[in-house]
């Protein structure tokens, strides 16, 4: 937890300098990550040993270039380093720099500098020296950038220990800037501060300049007394920025060497092959297919262990524990639909396991620029394949993504058209129905056809996400321009470590989320499918009795007869049939209706529904939850209700439908209205239905 006898450390620095692998090492697995109060910006805090039994809560801040916010993200950054009275404001600063990028870097370190909080300047990617020709003066950047530096290495591990005793020993650190702000205009900075003697020159430059506020402060006080045009502070931030390289590159002239010579460049080669116009295509849909296929064959083994598993459990509840309405919501509701979940588990690591690589590795920035070329030709900014690319793993977090999208109407498309992406949540849902209704089979030896059916519904979502932002273009006319920069980070081995434990955090936070909506729907299904009104349901053996009287029926049979007929008479049996017709044209029955209403919560919860409504059934406890649905029959036409034509229609169906409410509160947060995340639903809803029945017609 975090306390306030522990030295707090800021973990800042530019995208791509290894900020979160730094974070990894100093903390490990000992992180907690959610939200900054009142927004939706992600807050990651680690805790670290430190030698001599002290400890230190490290706070990973968003990823940011300068203190000139353009972003809610950066804003975060700008907010924490001004309010002192914050219990996570820094005692320490660890700004982290890459050592090929150094120049670049050392802007945000010299703004750091200017709001006098010790600053511990952090190299990283140090074992990339001797490779790149480049040689550090250690001694006289410490010297002349008034600091202490940490020369690390976050990938091989060493120079850890050593930051470490930095942080420590931050009291010793001097606080004394790299440069005046006054600088920048002498008269302007010197009649600021004649009214603020007690303010820090650059912290009111930074209340006058963005969207912040500090202490005691309002910016509406500062600014009444030192008010000046848009254009004109424009321009002194441009002159700031002009002073700070003047000063950077004359301390880098004598504190780093390159040798060119040494150096030895493999990036562009890659860039050359992995950025081409055909074959940056092809490999990339390679490495996709190489993922798909790897998700089912890697995954059967521990699927049907936890699978089998589960249902055992199900049966030695049953068996073991005292007979009543207790021991029946265990063995009938919870088991089976946390069973539900749960075997997805092993599929869903592989997902953020590859995802992490393709992220670590840095081909994910190669991947970006390359669909951006795509992407403009449908009104949508390159920065908008990074929120589509996230939505492979949530819905959630990649609309929170696209507050780096500056035009408007670009973001609010963007936002839109996400959640066509094919999501985590969906896994579940896909691996299930394909399992069922799609054959085992390879095709020339080596493709397995339901590897191929999972990635060409990927690629589906990815593509109805492109169309529907053609038609949003269209409808909503973009007046203005902007224009995609991306950076191309260094290719890396990707770290064991940071990938683990991304795949770890991710896979705790799918289970834990998802977790907490199954039990209480599995409660709330248990309850509505084992009791019912009227007579149907109380005198459920009776009425087998009454209809097998000419041909009684074997006890195990008789009981799966009771079973069913109370279940279809039940409460959720009742508003099953109330339903069903509205959804028998694309091939489903009354169960599946239910899981569907109920998956709206989050769409992972279809399988556990139904798990829990065939538990309760009276299904053979031992059979796993796959092979139930297999078993599934329609009792009217004699026909598996999980057939070619119903699967392909459902598989349409999530592929398309928005079965996710937090998606539409997090859309509702973004664009501050209730009418696009309604029109959404309605849409997405809508057309979902229309294919799916479409396909099931066609196919049946």
């Amino acid at each position: 937890m975090v306390s306030k006898q522990n030295i707090n450390v800021a973990l800042i620095g530019n995208p791509n300098v290894g900020k979160t692998s730094v974070f990894n090492q100093l903390t490990g697995l000992n992180q907690q990550v959610g939200n900054y109060p009142g927004i939706t910006v992600e807050k990651k805090i680690g805790f670290c040993k430190l030698p001599n039994n002290i400890k230190a809560n490290i706070l990973d801040l968003p990823g940011t270039y300068s203190l000139n916010a353009s972003s809610i993200d950066e804003n975060v950054v700008i907010e924490l380093l001004l309010n002192k009275n914050d219990k996570l404001y820094p005692d320490v600063a660890l700004v982290v720099t890459d050592v090929e990028n150094l120049k670049r870097n050392l802007l945000l370190f010299t703004q750091i500098k200017d709001l006098e909080i010790p600053t511990i300047l952090v190299i990283n990617m140090a074992d990339r020296m001797k490779f790149k020709g480049i040689t550090l003066d250690i001694p006289y950047l410490e010297d002349h950038l008034k600091t202490k530096i940490a020369l690390i290495s976050s990938r091989k591990g060493y120079g850890i220990d050593e930051l470490k005793k930095l942080i420590i020993s931050y009291r010793t650190i001097s606080n004394e800037p790299c440069l005046s702000a006054s600088v920048i205009d002498p008269d302007y900075f010197n009649s600021l501060r004649k009214a603020f003697p007690n303010q820090l020159l650059y912290k009111l430059w930074l209340v006058i300049t963005q969207d912040v506020n500090f202490l005691n402060l309002e910016r509406n006080e500062i600014r009444s007394s030192f008010t000046k045009s848009h254009s004109d502070l424009k321009r002194l931030q441009q002159k700031e920025t002009i002073k700070r390289y003047q000063f950077i590159n004359d301390v880098l002239k004598e504190g780093l060497k390159i040798d060119a010579s040494v150096a030895r460049d493999y990036r562009s080669r890659l860039d050359r092959v992995l950025t081409h116009k055909v074959w940056g295509y092809v490999i990339f849909f390679l490495i996709l297919f190489v993922i798909f296929q790897s998700i089912f064959e890697w995954s059967k083994i521990p699927m049907d262990f936890i699978d089998s598993t589960f249902a055992s459990l199900s049966t030695i509840a049953a068996e073991k524990l005292p007979a009543g309405v207790l021991t029946n919501l265990i063995s009938q509701g919870i088991i089976p639909g946390i069973g539900g979940i749960l075997i997805f588990i092993p599929q869903i690591a592989f997902l953020f396991m590859f995802i992490s690589i393709l992220e670590e590795s840095g081909y994910m920035s190669r991947v970006v620029f390359l669909m951006d070329k795509i992407m403009r030709k449908f009104g949508l900014s390159g920065k908008s394949v990074v929120p589509l690319i996230s939505g492979t793993a949530c819905a959630i977090p990649a609309i929170m993504a696209t507050r780096n999208i500056e035009n408007w109407k670009e973001r609010l498309i963007t936002i839109l058209v996400t959640p066509f992406t094919t999501c985590s949540a969906r896994l579940p849902v896909y691996a299930i129905i394909i399992a069922l209704v799609i054959p085992d089979n390879r095709i020339f030896g080596f493709l397995n056809m339901q590897g191929m059916t999972l990635m060409l519904l990927y690629l589906l979502g990815f593509g109805m996400a492109i169309f529907s932002a053609y038609i949003l273009n269209k409808i909503l006319k973009i007046k203005r321009k902007t224009y995609f920069v991306v950076e191309m980070p260094n290719y890396k081995l990707p770290l064991f470590k940071n990938v683990g434990i991304n795949v770890i955090e991710k896979t705790k936070a799918f289970i834990y989320g998802a977790g907490k909506i199954i039990l209480a729907i599995s409660i709330v299904l248990w309850f509505l499918a084992s009791y019912g009104p009227g007579a149907k349901f109380n005198n459920a053996e009776k009425i087998v009795i009454e209809k097998n009287q000419n041909k009684p029926l074997p006890p195990a049979d008789f009981e799966n007869a009771v079973a069913s007929q109370k279940l279809e008479n039940s409460y959720i049996g009742i508003m099953g049939k109330a339903i069903e017709p509205a959804i028998s044209p694309l091939g489903y029955d009354w169960k599946i209706g239910i899981a569907i209403i109920s998956s709206f919560a989050a769409r992972e919860v279809f399988v556990g529904t139904l798990a829990t409504i065939y538990s309760v059934g009276g299904s053979d406890n031992e059979v796993t939850i796959k092979n139930k649905m297999a078993a599934e029959v329609n009792p009217v036409t004699g026909e598996k209700i999980f057939n070619f034509a119903s699967g392909i229609s459902l598989l349409l169906f999530y592929a398309f439908a928005l079965q996710c409410a937090s998606t539409l509160a997090i859309t509702k947060k973004e664009t501050n209205s209730w009418k696009w995340p309604v029109g959404q639903l309605i849409f997405m809803s809508g057309f979902a239905y229309v294919v799916a029945l479409i396909a099931y017609q066609i196919l049946k």
